[in-house]
């Protein structure tokens, strides 16, 4: 990958990221707000965001929380009108999970 994280890390946050030792604790809450924005039964509770709070700026959490959002629309919006990945990403396990997802939408 050009720029961002590695291929290893983005395989690991498919994985249990929680228990990678390639994530720092400011990485790891970043990919839980990820969860917690992303999966319905999940909550960014007022305990959470406090948790947040000691690891990121106010700026930093807007800019975080909006990224994750757009993704979340993105994800949503495209299959609709069946836009695909294209093969941009060139890690496998994104390429597999892609795959795995945009079959479903040919059924």
């Amino acid at each position: 990958m050009h720029h961002g994280a590695s291929a290893e890390k983005v395989e690991a946050a498919l994985g249990d990221y929680r228990k990678s030792p390639l994530f720092s604790a400011r990485e790891k809450l970043a990919l839980e707000l990820c969860e917690r924005m992303t999966y319905t039964r999940k909550r960014v509770t007022d305990r959470f965001f406090n948790r947040l709070k000691q690891r990121f700026t106010e700026e930093e959490l807007v800019e975080l929380a909006a990224i994750i959002a757009l993704e979340n629309f993105r994800s949503k919006f495209n299959p609709v009108f069946a836009v695909e990945a294209h093969g941009f990403c060139p890690v496998p396990l994104v390429k597999e999970r892609a795959a795995e997802a945009a079959s479903k939408f040919h059924e």
